[in-house]
């Protein structure tokens, strides 16, 4: 199967709809996912530049710590790694992130914007010219990565002659959402996208996507558009980021059993879980519905002795 490649799947929901879902995890470099996809982009604008050092922000399961560092260590350059201290722990990612020589400074979450402005200054006054890429690829650079991504989707639908009436994902910083968003708008689209939150709650999570989309179509002269533009659902976060229960891991081991992929805990399990309890909430029956797989491939080994004696 191709990077991002669409395939309907088996059995596993048994909702009466058809499912389908893009592989976003086999995107190339560094286990792939929606970070990776926006990392690319981002990397292209350093390229053309004289950046000698990157910046970020995310939790030790951050997905997009894992790429912006593995891309750095590609291209040789040094990369810092903004990371809040509370409820830190050992993964996978954060083995990586290790792995790839990047350097991990932990702070309080509320010192995070200082730490990082004190870092940006720093280098600077070592003479350096660092980039900054806000956590989760946010900002214009990601929300295009998932226009990109919609624009592939509309291409499978011409081919395949279907038309897709919902697409679900997990949102986490907004740029997914809202670039899917955005391709909607651009192609005069029905079809809903559905947003189920991993770790924000309305109003808040439901706006940031909205100023997300509104600065794209900024930038492209295009009228803003209202909140009913959104769906971010936020039934689903339990108490929070990184938070999951029985039924995210039943839904989970039945997905890699039956249908041979593997979903975590932190973002695509909850998002496929929060969508399976949206579809029987909304008696949604009879659709073509699209889930994209983010990808967080080393998450889901963080779980596997869960999975296992669950």
């Amino acid at each position: 199967m191709d990077s991002g490649a669409i395939s309907k799947l088996r059995s596993c929901l048994n909702l009466n709809n058809d499912f389908y879902i893009k592989r976003d995890d086999l995107f190339p470099t560094s286990f792939g996912g929606n970070k990776a996809r926006k990392a690319k982009l981002f990397f292209e604008e350093i390229d053309k530049t004289n950046v000698d050092a990157i910046i970020t922000y995310g939790s030790s399961s951050s997905n997009h710590c894992r790429v912006i560092a593995n891309m750095s260590a590609m291209r040789g350059l040094p990369c810092y790694i903004i990371s809040p201290i509370e409820n830190y722990k050992s993964t996978f990612n954060s083995k990586m992130i290790e792995l790839f020589g990047s350097k991990i400074i932990q702070c309080p979450v509320s010192d995070v914007k200082e730490t990082i402005d004190n870092k940006i200054l720093e280098l600077k006054n070592k003479s350096y010219n660092p980039y900054f890429i806000q956590g989760g690829g946010h900002g214009n650079i990601g929300t295009k990565a998932y226009i990109d991504a919609y624009e592939e989707i509309k291409k499978y639908e011409s081919i395949e002659g279907i038309k897709f009436d919902y697409i679900f994902h997990a949102s986490g910083t907004g740029t997914t959402q809202a670039g899917l968003i955005c391709g909607k708008i651009l192609n005069n689209d029905i079809k809903k996208i559905i947003g189920i939150s991993i770790a924000r709650k309305n109003p808040y999570g439901g706006q940031v996507v909205l100023d997300s989309v509104n600065s794209y179509l900024e930038y492209l002269k295009k009228d803003k558009v209202d909140i009913g533009k959104v769906n971010f659902i936020d039934d689903y976060v339990l108490e929070g980021y990184g938070c999951y229960n029985k039924e995210i891991l039943d839904k989970i081991k039945k997905f890699l059993i039956e249908d041979g992929i593997y979903l975590d805990t932190t973002y695509t399990g909850k998002a496929f879980w929060g969508m399976y309890e949206y579809i029987k909430k909304n008696k949604i029956k009879g659709k073509n519905i699209l889930f994209i797989h983010t990808g967080g491939t080393p998450l889901f080994f963080d779980d596997l002795e869960v999975l296992i004696n669950e």
